[in-house]
């Protein structure tokens, strides 16, 4: 795409791709969350900058300067370069992650920007696969407050269709967007996008509180039990038995071998390490903390299985009733 037409945002946009990543960012950074959003969509939809464009906007700021070539740049990879480099921890993350959702990831942009309740109500009569793929295609944040406010009923069906989801056509995004056209204007990315799955359900159950998602991921499991499996494998993972009460952790323990638990502590943290020790005896501690010394080199891909032994051990007893890996922490089930 050529350089835009020089309105506003736009002679800002060419402005700061005239300029270095890291004078671009002392500009952006004095800039408000709502103008950084604006300008920088507008810099990465930019490819060439024609000569005879940057010289006239260059104008506008200087007195006297010496004309410059044209530029060829990339705009999607030097704004977010540029947003990086303002340094302010969580705005920075912020603001990057609102680009990248901006530009490469929005169809269907129009519900991002409405209250959670409004398009709870707007989607509570159609067809829970329409609600999938419309909440599938949103940050897991307002997708997440969306589900909540959808009627209990078809919570967990339209939770199980979005793990079903790969991959949405244009044609599809399209027919939905003629549904919708009366209530919202709405805007299709033109090419397939990565929204659904089981990653996005993961997401989407971490924001839930009040033991929501594990009711939802009981009424799934019902339909689905082999992809309630899959999920929760992801929901819990190794590092997450340090938030398990000492009970939960013994029962667990007990069920798993000397030489698993060693090797499965190979790369483990530190924290992860001393609250297994803690909830083993003393001599069972001792031998794997030497054996730990001179086991030597293992693989990567061992170390998960034998981790993966455990977590299997802890889902397994989960299952059975006799222990409990729920609220220990967020993304627990």
């Amino acid at each position: 795409m050529s350089a835009p037409p020089l309105t506003g945002p736009n002679k800002a946009a060419i402005l700061l791709l005239s300029l270095s990543e890291e004078e671009a960012a002392k500009v952006l950074k004095e800039l408000s969350d709502d103008e950084i959003r604006q300008v920088t969509r507008i810099m990465a939809s930019i490819d060439y900058i024609p000569e005879e464009t940057q010289n006239r906007v260059l104008q506008n700021f200087v007195e006297s300067r010496q004309k410059f070539s044209g530029l060829l740049v990339k705009g999607d990879a030097f704004t977010k370069n540029a947003i990086t480099a303002t340094n302010e921890g969580e705005r920075t993350d912020r603001l990057l992650e609102q680009f990248i959702f901006g530009t490469e990831s929005r169809p269907l942009e129009s519900i991002a920007l409405m209250p959670p309740r409004m398009v709870a109500d707007l989607l509570s009569n159609e067809h829970p696969q329409t609600v999938a793929l419309v909440l599938a295609t949103q940050e897991v944040q307002h997708a997440g407050e969306v589900i909540l406010n959808l009627p209990e009923s078809i919570r967990s069906d339209v939770m199980y269709r979005i793990a079903k989801i790969e991959k949405i056509s244009p044609e599809v995004i399209t027919r939905i967007e003629d549904a919708l056209y009366r209530e919202i204007g709405l805007v299709v990315a033109k090419e397939q996008k990565q929204v659904g799955g089981i990653d996005k359900v993961v997401d989407l159950l971490g924001t839930m509180k009040n033991n929501l998602d594990q009711n939802i991921l009981d009424a799934m499991d019902v339909v689905d039990p082999d992809l309630v499996e899959e999920i929760r494998k992801k929901l819990f993972t190794f590092e997450n038995l340090i938030e398990l009460d000492t009970r939960s952790l013994q029962t667990i323990l007990r069920d798993i071998d000397n030489d698993t638990l060693t090797k499965a502590l190979k790369t483990a943290s530190e924290e992860v390490r001393a609250k297994i020790f803690a909830n083993i005896s003393n001599r069972a501690a001792a031998m794997i903390q030497d054996d730990l010394e001179v086991i030597g080199l293992i693989r990567l891909s061992e170390v998960a299985s034998h981790q993966h032994k455990i977590i299997k051990a802890a889902l397994r007893l989960e299952a059975e009733g006799k222990i409990s890996l729920g609220g220990g922490g967020d993304n627990l089930v």
